[in-house]
C-alpha cells in the first residue's frame, strides 16, 4: 500500500519543501523503495508541527543536506528552523610551501 506517490501526497499538504525533502530522500536511495520508512518517520516528527514549521524544518534540511531522520529530529528540537542560516563564506585556495598539490600524487 505503499509508494512513493502515497508520501509524496502526504508530504504536499505540508508544501512544497516538504515534498522537496521526501523527493529527496526517496531518490537518495537506490530503490526508492528502501526509502519509505525514512519518509514515514520524517512525516511521524512533523504530525505535532504545523506547515509553516514542517516547512521550515524542511527548507533548513535540504540546505544543509539533511536527509536522515535523526538531522531532521535534530533541527526541530533544537530549533534551528528558527535560527537564520549562516551565509556561506568563500575562503581563498590555501597557498603554502608544505601542500604538495593534485599532481604530487600521478
Amino acid at each position: 500500500e505503499w509508494s512513493a506517490e502515497h508520501f509524496l501526497g502526504r508530504a504536499r499538504k505540508f508544501g512544497p519543501s516538504t515534498e522537496a525533502l521526501i523527493a529527496a530522500i526517496l531518490a537518495d536511495r537506490r530503490y526508492p523503495e528502501q526509502g519509505y520508512r525514512s519518509c514515514q518517520g520524517v512525516l511521524k516528527l512533523f504530525r505535532g508541527a504545523n506547515e509553516e514549521r514542517a516547512e521550515a524544518v524542511s527548507a533548513r534540511a535540504l540546505a544543509i543536506g539533511a536527509l536522515g531522520g535523526r538531522s531532521i529530529a535534530s533541527i526541530l528540537e533544537n530549533n534551528l528552523d528558527r535560527q537564520p542560516a549562516a551565509p556561506a563564506t568563500e575562503t581563498p585556495p590555501l597557498v603554502h610551501a608544505n601542500i604538495r598539490g593534485s599532481r604530487y600524487f600521478h
